[in-house]
């Protein structure tokens, strides 16, 4: 029965680890708790246009926990979902303050949004849009994502600015900069001595640390109840249907969670020996459909797009490798729902330097490519250069596909003028 039951979410007893499954789960779960205070304190400006932001906590849980979960058993791979920050960021910043439209109205626009990506991907279209992509950029796409998830940690840890730069040296010596150099050092001898669970155990050595020289503190309650999601449950604009804006924002959304997903997951399982060496990825579909379906739903739940996250690497890191892990992810988010006060004590400088030993884990994809060709290597270097130098996967994304499409048109004149 038990056996039956983990195959639903691609677990094999003959293939994969239990124990390894649940500590990856518990690991992508560290790193993505962020989200669960820094969405609503995003969100925090539309509370003046009626956005009851006190709902926004229990909101993105439950869209989170829908999410990952529908991965776990139609995806069956080890992706932790919740709503995005990049498309967030238009949802506050563009739709709703910069345009002036209501929140309803930005709602209505993620979930049309996850209708068309839901079509987009039982059609042809998906698999056009990903055979697009060469193989050798799936491989730069996983190498661009390490280093924008390493340029996460860096900057999580508070040794970066604002940008790509060092801060004054002074830094280094803060308190949250030298538990995150400890971190580091932890994850790398952790790593060397092959410890199964070796990166959740730097967090939670981290964490115990930063209690006693102030970084964090415990809280003064576990439990609380979470606030109920009915002002924001399927509080759609349908009146708005017929408004050209509307079906703007679809498209700049659409466009965004397509390439946002499309990097995060070729770039993740080109690392991870899963990608075939066409570049092919098994059940590509249905991890796609997985988190089209999650963004309806989380629309529905009152969010902004969810996505698969790039931290998910973290847990792949681990030896995640089936739904079991996103299934454990959902779990603990179930458990933080009522628990918030304690997991949201886990401090960034705990948690970034598994992104950072994450980001290393997913540059080691760059050993499948061939850079004797520029055709191939120039796109894969803009890829990988522009990810964290414009903090957007879809920015890298765009400008190594334009690139590689101008450079195999060169080649193809060239080899026709020659002939």
């Amino acid at each position: 029965m038990k056996e039956r039951i983990l195959t639903l979410v691609g677990f094999s007893f003959q293939r994969n680890s239990l124990k390894t499954e649940i500590l990856s789960g518990i690991t992508t779960f560290t790193s993505m708790v962020y989200i669960l205070a820094l969405l609503p304190a995003m969100l925090e400006p539309l509370r003046a246009v009626g956005y009851p932001v006190d709902s926004a906590f229990t909101a993105t849980a439950l869209a989170t926990i829908v999410g990952t979960v529908i991965m776990a058993f139609l995806g069956k791979r080890p992706f932790g979902l919740a709503p995005g920050l990049t498309i967030n960021i238009f949802f506050i910043e563009t739709v709703c303050l910069a345009l002036g439209y209501t929140w309803q109205f930005a709602l209505t626009a993620v979930l049309l949004e996850g209708l068309l990506f839901i079509l987009l991907c039982v059609s042809s279209l998906r698999r056009i849009i990903f055979e697009m992509v060469p193989a050798s950029l799936k491989h730069g796409i996983a190498a661009g994502i390490g280093f924008f998830i390493a340029m996460i940690g860096f900057k999580n840890s508070g040794i970066l600015a604002e940008g790509t730069i060092f801060n004054h040296l002074d830094t280094l010596t803060t308190p949250s900069s030298l538990l995150f150099l400890l971190g580091l050092l932890l994850t790398g001898f952790f790593s060397i001595l092959r410890i199964k669970g070796g990166l959740l155990l730097s967090i939670l050595i981290v964490t115990v640390v930063s209690i006693p020289v102030g970084v964090t503190k415990l809280p003064t309650e576990f439990i609380s109840m979470p606030d109920s999601i009915a002002p924001l449950f399927c509080q759609f604009s349908w009146d708005a249907l017929l408004l050209p804006d509307l079906w703007v924002c679809v498209l700049i959304m659409l466009f965004f969670d397509v390439f946002d997903s499309l990097g995060t997951i070729v770039g993740v399982m080109a690392c991870s020996d899963i990608i075939r060496p066409n570049g092919r990825i098994p059940h590509m579909r249905n991890i796609m459909l997985s988190d089209a379906i999650a963004t309806a739903t989380g629309a529905c739940l009152g969010c902004s797009t969810v996505t698969s996250y790039a931290e998910s690497a973290t847990g792949f890191a681990e030896g995640g490798r089936t739904g079991l892990s996103a299934l454990v992810v959902a779990l603990c988010f179930t458990i933080s729902l009522f628990m918030a006060p304690l997991f949201l004590t886990i401090p960034a400088s705990a948690t970034a330097p598994v992104m950072v030993v994450a980001g290393l884990y997913l540059f080691g994809s760059i050993r499948h490519i061939s850079l004797s060709d520029p055709k191939h290597s120039m796109p894969v270097f803009l890829t990988i250069l522009l990810m964290p130098v414009t903090g957007s996967i879809t920015d890298g994304i765009i400008a190594g596909l334009l690139s590689f499409i101008i450079l195999s048109f060169i080649e193809g004149w060239l080899k026709r003028g020659t002939n």
